[in-house]
């Protein structure tokens, strides 16, 4: 009887202990979760020097056998490498082989204080992922801050992008019905507001958790001030060069993104030449990762097609999908 009572008090002693590290660090121990299942699909954490900065990366190799297509996504804004994991592994296993690095500032990458975070900062610090990676033309997908990264990148370097992906991206005008504070809330209501923005269904996040996003969302609050002030100047717009972009280009967006509305997304079709959209039905700004299948589908379908894709329009179904 005490060996089964020892027992018992230790597994007390650790669903508390377990518990406890929830309440107070729950989005620690999503990370913790969301990483376990990465490394389970096969996909690798690593760290590299590349144009002056320690980047961190996620990496996942093709299935053996298949195509080993370069792909690199780029992130948005307040975001990193991990908010692709929902769709990382099935690129890989549709033979891509998928690199999606920490820009600087975010994620685990580092953070000099002395940074702009720019679009041209981090542009040039993709650049520099890709030649210290040894991968020297890749097609290249980027979400929101990361979309008008990856427009910018394609107009700059051409011979670097073989086809370009972008989901709801930034990088063009709109009127826009929020305020920079949107991003980076101080209090429990403001990440309710900031999640509002993101999903029409949004996480009915907890009190506790929401106050753990606030004190992460504070912590990196420069980072994300001097990207959107570098953004909201408007010097890097890309109005009036989407035409000059000649890669073969797929547009993905939520019909119901209220952060970057649709029409954004049908201003930014019409501009690049021959380029493809693809609405998928009843998601958010964050597609990618509610809505992963449809998207995932229509990105392989589009990546995959010989000759390239010129032009039309689809739409898929989203949230029912998944």
């Amino acid at each position: 009887m005490k060996v089964l009572w020892r027992v018992v008090v230790v597994l007390m002693v650790l669903v508390a202990v377990v518990c406890l590290t929830f309440y107070f660090q729950p989005l620690w121990v999503n990370d913790q979760i969301t990483r376990l299942h990465l490394r389970r699909d096969g996909v690798k954490s690593e760290y590299i020097e590349a144009g002056g900065y320690r980047i961190h990366y996620l990496e996942a190799p093709a299935v053996a056998g298949s195509a080993n297509t370069p792909l690199v996504l780029v992130h948005g804004l307040g975001a990193r490498s991990e908010d692709w994991a929902a769709m990382i592994p099935s690129l890989a296993a549709h033979g891509f082989h998928v690199y999606a690095p920490d820009l600087p500032g975010y994620g685990r990458s580092s953070k000099p204080k002395d940074a702009s975070y720019s679009i041209p900062m981090e542009e040039a610090a993709v650049v520099s992922f890709m030649q210290a990676m040894h991968v020297p033309r890749a097609d290249v997908g980027g979400w929101s801050m990361g979309g008008w990264i990856a427009l910018k990148l394609a107009y700059d370097h051409p011979a670097l992008v073989d086809r370009l992906v972008v989901y709801d991206s930034a990088g063009t005008y709109f009127p826009a019905t929020f305020g920079p504070e949107l991003f980076s809330p101080d209090d429990i209501a403001g990440v309710h507001r900031l999640l509002a923005a993101l999903s029409p269904k949004p996480i009915d996040v907890p009190d506790f958790a929401a106050r753990a996003m606030v004190r992460k969302l504070q912590g990196n609050k420069w980072v994300i001030q001097r990207s959107l002030a570098a953004m909201i100047d408007g010097r890097d717009l890309m109005d009036f060069r989407l035409h000059l972009i000649t890669e073969p280009t797929l547009i993905v967006w939520g019909s119901h993104d209220d952060l970057i509305p649709l029409s954004a997304g049908e201003a930014m079709h019409k501009g690049i030449p021959n380029s493809v959209l693809d609405v998928i039905q009843g998601c958010g700004h964050l597609a990618p990762a509610e809505c992963s299948r449809p998207v995932v589908e229509g990105t392989v379908e589009f990546l995959r097609a010989e000759p390239p894709m010129q032009g039309g329009e689809r739409t898929f179904a989203g949230a029912a999908a998944n």
